[in-house]
């Protein structure tokens, strides 16, 4: 068993979050994938940029979900 990361970029002034986009490499646990996503969310905020995170009220969610797939990380 795999752990696949799935992430979503999301705006509370648009009410929406843009496709899913699933981390190209697979984990061996969920531990990794989780400390990876938390660490992922931290750089794509910080390219984003403070002044359009605020002004459209962005964030991120994150899942690590089970798959069959072999590649690793």
């Amino acid at each position: 068993m795999k752990i696949t990361l799935v992430l979503f970029l999301c705006s509370y002034v648009a009410e929406s979050c843009l496709a899913p986009y699933s981390f190209p490499k697979n984990f061996d646990d969920e531990y990794t994938c989780l400390m990876t996503g938390y660490n992922q969310s931290i750089s794509k905020m910080e390219e984003i940029g403070q002044e359009q995170v605020n002004k459209h009220s962005m964030y991120i969610k994150f899942v690590c979900v089970e798959t069959e797939e072999e590649s690793e990380i």
